[in-house]
Formats: structure tokens, sequence, C-alpha cells
């Protein structure tokens, strides 16, 4: 299967649960080329950015067990190109 390039952006409104995504995060670091946090403390705000590299399925997979927890926001873009 084809693997595709993309992004993916996190935001997290509860400091509590940033552990949890953490954890997610790790378990797929394979897919994650490049990761970007910046804290946003006096908005109680937590953004993080991943570039991507992956199959679809597992893509969706993870932006899924994110945006099933509470106070994360998830969107993802992947690129038309499909990498062999």
């Amino acid at each position: 299967m084809e693997k595709r390039l993309g992004t993916i952006s996190i935001l997290i409104s509860d400091p509590k649960i940033v552990p949890k995504v953490n954890q997610l995060l790790s378990e797929v670091s394979l897919l994650i080329l490049a990761r970007q946090g910046l804290p946003l403390r006096e908005h109680n705000l937590n953004i993080i950015s991943l570039i991507i590299e992956g199959k679809t399925d597992q893509i969706s997979g993870l932006t899924g067990k994110l945006g099933r927890l509470p106070d994360v926001e998830v969107k993802s873009m992947l690129s038309k190109i499909k990498i062999v």
C-alpha cells in the first residue's frame, strides 16, 4: 500500500491530557518526520504540529484516537502525492 505525506494539527485545552497525547504519539513515532510543540499558557492551550508519512489507515487511526480524547481537537491534511 502507498504512503502519503501530510500534517496533523493538535490543539489541547487541558494540560492534564498532554501525557496521554504524548503516549499515543510515541506509539506511532515511526510515522512522525517532524514535531513542533507550542505551549500557550496565557490561553491555557497547547498546540502540536506534526509532519507525517504513512499509510492512510495508520494516519486515520492516529487522528481518530487523538480526537476521542477529551479536550483535544485534531485536524489532518494529506497530500495527493502517493509515495511507493
